[in-house]
């Protein structure tokens, strides 16, 4: 018999190497190699020892060949709706039968109760819930708290006997496909990725090796039996899925919480789907009873405080293909300490001291005594260019002590010579802020975006019930002296 090797594995990346390395070539991370033992390719246990148990059977190895491509018969599939449209509309229209998806986020965000309300919502579906985080009272606890928002939007709560929700306290994966294969659930949650373990892998629950054996298993287990798997992940202190970089990889779709959790808004992202675009975000609330689905996040993030404050101003921004108006605020008072200081929420520091560099060299701010700290409204990290424009525009508010008007949107891109760039999509935003009631938005000079169209569209916004009828005025300016002149005049 095959004797174990010992092996070193990076926790970061996944990687495997003979020795011990102190940096790993692949990923560049330092200090992150963990010592492994492996069993043999033969023994007993592991993948290799559970392939088919509790799966549906499928064609041997040499029955199996190669299929030209135009053999293929391709339909589109169909579709499982998760009873909650934010998630549906996230995943591209529902979960793909026999798909892998991957839910992460800090501790306490709402990753479990998003997985518990999931077949809350879709009594239908026949669900297996395996936690291994909780005990089956714990479970019934949360459900008791989500069953009010589920009778309250008119599906049956944890009580009913629609709720067709199967609790299983396991932590064995070949116990869990097992029992999968003899119950033939409709869905699969698993909770979560890092408790599970492999009785084939000599390892702690939660190891590299663990973790990449778990999740294989039930890849195989969701391809061979077509039911779809949600499995729950936790990430580490700098914001990444927890384990190694394969386990993103081995994965259909990731989708990850955002936001602080200490707030009420929650910004579930998907940052990887086989089956759909990456481009989409869902917003929920955190109530009491649960994740609150946000229709339209713009009437959230959108000033709730009173008119004439100085230091905000309203970017119209584009996540994906979703419009969203928010605030940003920024404040701007003299260094204490002798050296300025600069602090960002949710905004690249980086391009922060770069705006600020473009307000001093091009347009004579003398900013460089000053502190400057700048926080996105309702927890959101902004990666979009449209909001230079809008952060310009809040700091140089607090600046002059001059308040923005509340009817007053931005949305452009400030490059290093100081003039202000178009962005894409720049019609979907104006006509955004037309159905929320802007009266006033300032673009590019050099956008392609019609006057007459974006009061089109107000006007149509108005039609169906927004207050923007009267259209929205476009001011375009080409750079930053000429905002402020038009701004601030």
């Amino acid at each position: 018999m095959a004797k174990a090797k010992t092996v070193w594995f990076c926790s970061s990346c996944g990687n495997e190497y003979p020795q011990f390395l102190g940096r790993c070539p692949a990923c560049g991370e330092w200090n992150t190699m963990k010592e492994m033992e492996v069993e043999p390719a033969g023994k007993a246990g592991g993948s290799r020892g559970v392939r088919g148990a509790g799966t549906a059977s499928v064609a041997s190895g040499s029955e199996r060949k190669p299929l030209k491509l135009r053999e293929i018969d391709y339909s589109k599939e169909d579709r499982v709706s998760l009873g909650m449209a934010e998630v549906d509309r996230l995943l591209g229209g529902g979960i793909v039968p026999g798909s892998l998806v991957l839910i992460g986020g800090e501790p306490g965000i709402g990753k479990s109760t998003l997985s518990l309300q999931i077949p809350l919502a879709n009594p239908a579906l026949r669900t297996l819930y395996v936690t291994g985080e909780e005990s089956a009272k714990q479970v019934k606890m949360r459900a008791e708290r989500l069953s009010a928002a589920a009778s309250a939007n008119g599906a049956p709560g944890s009580d009913s006997p629609d709720a067709n929700v199967d609790i299983f306290c396991e932590t064995l994966i070949e116990d869990i496909i097992a029992e999968a294969g003899r119950s033939k659930p409709d869905l699969m949650i698993v909770d979560s990725v890092q408790t599970m373990y492999s009785a084939g892998i000599d390892s702690t629950p939660g190891s590299v090796s663990q973790i990449k054996e778990v999740a294989a298993m039930l890849l195989r287990f969701a391809k061979e039996s077509g039911v779809p798997v949600i499995l729950i992940g936790h990430i580490t202190k700098d914001g990444y899925i927890a384990g190694p970089k394969i386990l993103e990889h081995i994965v259909d779709a990731v989708l990850q919480f955002e936001g602080e959790n200490r707030g009420s808004y929650r910004v579930l992202r998907s940052i990887k789907n086989r089956f759909g675009s990456t481009s989409e975000i869902a917003v929920f609330e955190m109530t009491g009873s649960g994740l609150r689905e946000v229709k339209n996040p713009s009437e959230l993030l959108i000033p709730l405080h009173e008119e004439g404050l100085s230091g905000t101003a309203i970017c119209a921004t584009l996540d994906g293909t979703r419009p969203m108006l928010f605030e940003v605020q920024a404040l701007v008072s003299s260094a204490v300490y002798g050296t300025a200081q600069r602090s960002a929420t949710g905004f690249d520091t980086r391009r922060l001291n770069m705006l600020l560099a473009v307000l001093e060299k091009r347009a004579g701010f003398h900013l460089a005594a000053k502190d400057v700290f700048l926080n996105m409204a309702g927890g959101l990290k902004v990666s979009d260019p449209a909001a230079d424009l809008a952060v310009v525009c809040a700091v140089l508010s607090s600046n002059f002590d001059f308040a923005i008007p509340a009817d007053v949107c931005f949305a452009g891109e400030v490059g290093l010579s100081g003039e202000i760039r178009p962005v894409s999509q720049c019609g979907r935003r104006i006509a955004e802020a037309a159905r929320l009631g802007f009266k006033k938005v300032f673009v590019s000079a050099y956008e392609k975006v019609e006057e007459a169209g974006a009061e089109a569209a107000g006007k149509a916004a108005g039609k169906a019930g927004s207050p923007g009828s009267a259209g929205i005025k476009i001011v375009r300016v080409g750079d930053v002296p000429e905002l402020v002149k038009k701004l601030f005049k």
